[in-house]
This record gives structure tokens, sequence and C-alpha cells, in this order.
């Protein structure tokens, strides 16, 4: 049966979009972005690509306008229309059967749609279960004294009903699938498909000067990203020529922070073009990623995939990408003090941590790029084929989480 995506933004849908293509499996993908975005998306036949950005666009432009566009509630209920409109859009053109592969949140409509039509619905969920994202990230913002909103009720209803109605949900890495383990989700229903990198664009462009220790991070710079730790961390760094490039757009909820938090030697660069990404890869001598919530940050692979390591919270996939102390190193969240070792590490010991950049890039180049989580789709979608509902195993090593 080929597959129907629906996708407001791109993270890895794309990825899969070109893996489907490749197979034969590809119906279409929907997407909230407009067409004159999307010129760089090769791989995928132009008239697969159906384009629906009358709702997307408004959510993701008013943010960005003067005085207005700081209005919380605003912005919710512009989020709120698009993953809405787009999903009873599809819903409504659908008439043959698919297996309708639906982006958490935008898929509810569309999935009930395929399966009246004799087709099935898979909930493709990026990150944890959405209790347990509220849940942590609540916590979090009381740690360092600001409110949280929390996550739409609105949304966060829809998803359970989409993980209720949908045959199989996907997950991307062991810390996800624990999440909705701990949630009550029958692990029946739960496949666990890792991404993989992109080695048509993240490639070694570049070296780090010999002269410095340069760290990277790349993301939203935010609380849920553990910005805060890295600072911390960074400030006690112990490094005559150290230096930290922050890449990404700050977030509201970071920003009563930073005149607080220690910025010596720190440069915000703000969000730069994708294509300028692999040069400020390749000349750090290690990428951090401290996020007290992620599915697997695809900023990792890309990382690694330019010869960068990356140290990591074991909070944001890392397990499911690399080997802790081989291609890069893992920490415990929440632990500035864990960070500041490891970047230390990496920095008195150049010659290993040359090794374990080339071992990061030779992890990642070994994936195939998006190869095997294109395989492991397509094993799926073989066992929808022949009508099964197989029970598998947990994954190896499924952690325990709190939250």
């Amino acid at each position: 049966m080929h597959v129907t995506q629906i996708a407001l933004g791109r993270f890895h849908h794309f990825h899969l979009a070109r893996q489907l293509e490749k197979r034969d499996r590809l119906h279409q993908i929907w997407t909230g972005y407009p067409r004159l975005k999307l010129k760089d998306e090769i791989g995928i036949p132009s008239q697969k690509i159906k384009s629906y950005p009358w709702f997307y666009v408004p959510a993701q432009l008013f943010p960005r306008l003067p005085f207005i566009g700081t209005s919380p509630t605003i912005t919710r209920e512009l989020h709120w229309q698009a993953i809405n409109a787009i999903d009873r859009h599809v819903a409504a053109q659908m008439d043959e059967p698919t297996v309708l592969v639906g982006n958490s949140s935008g898929g509810l409509y569309s999935g009930r749609r395929a399966k009246t039509l004799g087709g099935q619905y898979v909930c493709d969920r990026g990150s944890t279960h959405i209790r347990f994202q509220n849940s942590i990230l609540d916590e979090e913002y009381r740690l360092w004294g600001q409110k949280f909103a929390g996550i739409d009720p609105r949304v966060v209803r829809k998803e359970e009903e989409e993980y209720e109605a949908a045959d199989r949900i996907t997950v991307p890495s062991r810390f996800c699938y624990a999440s909705f383990v701990k949630f009550g989700v029958a692990a029946e229903k739960l496949r666990l498909i890792p991404y993989g990198g992109r080695l048509d664009r993240f490639k070694p462009v570049g070296e780090p000067d010999p002269d410095q220790f340069t760290v990277l991070f790349v993301g939203g710079v935010s609380i849920r990203k553990g910005v805060p730790y890295l600072l911390q961390a960074f400030e006690q760094l112990r490094h005559p020529r150290k230096r930290l490039k922050i890449i990404g757009d700050v977030a509201a909820d970071l920003r009563p922070l930073l005149h607080r938090l220690p910025m010596d030697r720190v440069e915000m660069l703000g969000a730069v073009p994708n294509q300028a990404l692999p040069m400020h890869y390749s000349t750090a001598n290690v990428m951090v990623l401290p996020s007290l919530e992620e599915g697997l940050a695809l900023v990792m692979a890309e990382a690694m995939a330019c010869r960068c390591p990356v140290i990591a919270s074991e909070n944001t996939g890392a397990l499911d990408l690399f080997t802790d102390g081989v291609e890069g190193l893992i920490i415990p969240v929440r632990s500035s003090l864990k960070l500041r070792e490891a970047m230390e590490k990496l920095a008195s010991d150049r010659v290993s941590a040359q090794a374990m950049a080339e071992r990061a890039c030779a992890r990642i180049r070994g994936l195939g790029g998006y190869d095997r989580y294109g395989g492991q789709w397509e094993d799926l979608l073989r066992e929808i084929d022949l009508g099964g509902q197989t029970v598998r195993p947990p994954p190896r090593y499924c952690p325990e989480i709190q939250g």
C-alpha cells in the first residue's frame, strides 16, 4: 500500500518522503510550506508534493511581528488552526486506501478517514509522549523561576486521540519509547525508527583552529534545549582560548534569564542559513546539546557527518545515534558539572578528541544517510501489507525515565 504523509514543517518528513519514493511507496506528501520554499527538496516528484500554506504561513509569520507578535494567545490559536486545517483538508481529498502517516497533532481526521477507506493510520511522533513533554517542561520552567503556559490543552487532547486511533505510533528514540510506555500506551503499537543524517549537505569542509577550543550549539535557544546549563558549564570550563558559538533564534522564555547568565566569550549568531551550517560544524571542536527533552535531534547527526563530535544529554535520543565514549559523550540531564567535565575531556586531549571526531563521521556514513531509516519504514509497511500487528519486544536497554 502507498503512503500519504502530512507534515506542516520539514524536520525529518521530507527525508522520509525521499526514502518512500525510492521504494515506490510514496503517494503524496502534504505540507504547510509554500512551494517557493520547497525548491531544494530534490528526489521527490513535484506532483507528489502538495502545499497547503494558507494557515501555516500566517502562524509562522505572526510571532515575528513587532508588538502584536508577542501575544501567546494569538500565536497558540493560529497554530491550532493550522494543524487542524491541513488535517481536515487532506481528509476531504482522500478517496482511496492509503497508509496515512501523520505528524502528531496533525493527522487525526485524515487518519480516521484512511481507516474508513480500508487503509491504516500511523501517528509519527518526533518527540516524547505529549504529557511527559508537558510535565518535564513545566518542572524545568519552575526551576528557573519562569511560568510555563503549558502545551495547548486542545493539542494534548487531540494527540491522545491520535495515539488511541492510530494503528502504529512511530518514535525515533528509546527515550521517546519509554515515555509512551510510562503513560500507558500499548507496546504493540510502538515502533522505534531512529533518524539518519543528510550526507549530501553535511560533510567536513574545514578544520577547527588548533589554537582555540570552539564549542558550538545549534537549535532553538531556549530553556527546553538546556541552554542555561551550557552557559554555566562554559563559564567554568578551564581553557585559555575558549569560545562558544550559539546558532539559533533566542526564545522568549530565555530572554528574561540571559542577563543573569554568564556570557563572556559567547557569540550569539542568531539564525544562519542551513547551507552555512557545515562550515560551523566542521570548524568546531565539539557540538553540545544539553536538552531537557527531544525526540532525536537532527543537529547531532549533522555535526557528526561534518567530523564534529557531540556532547548530548541522555534526553536527546543520543543513545540511538552514537555510543557514549566512542563517537561522542552522553551526560545526565540538568548537570552543568558533567557537561563541563565532558568539554574539558575533549579540550585536554586533542588526539583522542580527533579520533572521536573521525569515528563520529564514520558512524553516520555507515548508516547510509537515511537509508537505514528508510529500510525500517519499509519493514513496517510490509508488516502492514501482510495485515499483521506483530508484537515486538522492547528495544534493547529501554531506559527508565523521570517526569
